[in-house]
């Protein structure tokens, strides 16, 4: 069953400083664009998540120097005021808003034993730097500045969200880069806080929708920490990490494209012969994103064709192999393409959904790339039941949006 635990939150002091404290995940952005983001916003948590920024371009992002930088410049931010702890232990509820779609989380934190013994369920990989950054990243900041994006199966058991939302929130503001809403209330109740932690051990497990790095660092911080304290009972502040729970109902995957830098010594007519023999090909009046599953959109030289698997690739898929990503790879890009990891291959790029297909005719248009395939989106029940049965998801799978707000819940280990 699930276990979730309320927190102080660290968290801007002013609610009218919440839009330009908090930032956008730090792994959403090179060097270069989190410095441009945080310019003229000298309370950006950009500069705790990206530090480097502030730091001369030679000083490599992953130099201790970054890891004491940001530990620095949050501890100024209490100094100065600009942020600080709530007096006692909360949930929190926090509602994204994305073209008059909404969806609601609850903030806490979950404890790292779940973690490791499957409760907390994974579908990706993680890579061993990113994981180590974010991990020292921790420990020199003894906080969890960003969230992991948790959800779990909503089969409407309860409705922890309804009467939270009808009172006041303490941040309410539209972020200016993107036009998304973001919206938090404090549930400081502390009967009202038992009752939804009793909700949610009805719950058997969740899933981990996007942030395995955060996730799997702030797992083993609390390792760390324990490990260092001999007297470790298990119910230290340490033991936890920040996550947001949404419900899986209220949640919405975007399709993530791919673009191909060349077409692999193949003329176009070439390349359209060899793909009808993995795809019924139609070609359509206009760009379109897939109508179904099983079907993927592909454009070249001007124009939009609908490519629909044959149905002889269909027959005893797995959870995994089923997915249009996989066999997308498996039909097409490593035999026709020479693509044999698309997470180091130069011949390929990704496109979030967020994105449009615009992006995709501009990027073939402009000769940058030479072809695109629009994806239909992988659906979360592929994604629940591929982390049920305990199996890895191909790299760029999956694309959520509204991205989650780093800065405005941070949770400190002590």
């Amino acid at each position: 069953m699930m276990h979730i635990y309320p927190f102080k939150a660290l968290r801007p002091v002013n609610p009218a400083e919440a839009e330009t404290i908090s930032a956008l995940p730090y792994d959403v952005m090179n060097r270069a664009e989190a410095k441009a983001m945080a310019e003229g916003l000298p309370h950006s948590y950009l500069r705790v998540t990206r530090a480097e920024l502030e730091l001369p371009d030679s000083v490599d992002a992953y130099d201790p120097k970054v890891y004491a930088h940001a530990r620095e410049n949050l501890d100024k931010m209490i100094e100065d005021g600009v942020i600080a702890f709530d007096p006692k232990p909360c949930l929190y509820v926090y509602r994204q808003t994305m073209n008059g779609r909404e969806q609601y989380g609850l903030v806490c934190c979950v404890p790292a034993a779940d973690y490791f013994n499957g409760t907390i369920k994974k579908h990706e990989l993680t890579r061993a730097d990113k994981e180590e950054d974010r991990l020292r990243h921790v420990l020199a900041t003894n906080a969890n500045t960003g969230p992991v994006f948790l959800t779990y199966r909503d089969n409407g058991q309860f409705d922890i969200f309804g009467a939270v939302t009808k009172r006041k929130p303490v941040y309410d503001f539209v972020s200016k880069g993107d036009g998304f809403g973001h919206t938090v209330w404090v549930i400081d109740d502390d009967a009202e806080i038992e009752a939804i932690r009793k909700s949610f051990e009805e719950i058997p497990v969740s899933y981990i929708a996007d942030g395995h790095h955060r996730s799997a660092a702030g797992a083993r911080a609390a390792s760390y920490r324990a490990e260092q304290n001999p007297k470790n009972t298990g119910d230290e502040e340490y033991n936890r990490y920040l996550a947001i729970l949404f419900p899986s109902t209220q949640l919405k995957i975007l399709d993530y494209n791919r673009v191909l830098k060349d077409l692999n010594g193949r003329t176009p007519e070439q390349l359209m012969e060899e793909m009808k023999l993995v795809f019924d090909i139609e070609e359509l009046p206009s760009m379109q994103s897939p109508a179904k599953q099983n079907q993927v959109n592909f454009y070249m030289g001007g124009k939009w064709y609908a490519c629909t698997f044959k149905d002889k690739f269909l027959k005893n898929l797995g959870p995994v192999d089923g997915l249009d990503v996989a066999l997308l790879q498996k039909l097409i890009l490593k035999p026709l393409f020479d693509i044999d990891d698309p997470r180091t291959s130069k011949r390929i790029d990704f496109v979030g959904g967020i994105r449009g297909l615009g992006e995709l005719v501009k990027r073939v248009d402009s000769g940058e790339c030479a072809c695109a395939f629009a994806m239909y989106p992988t659906t979360l029940d592929q994604l629940m039941s591929i982390a049920d049965a305990g199996e890895i998801m191909p790299p760029k799978s999956t694309w959520f949006e509204p991205k989650l707000r780093d800065g405005l819940l941070v949770h400190t280990l002590d």
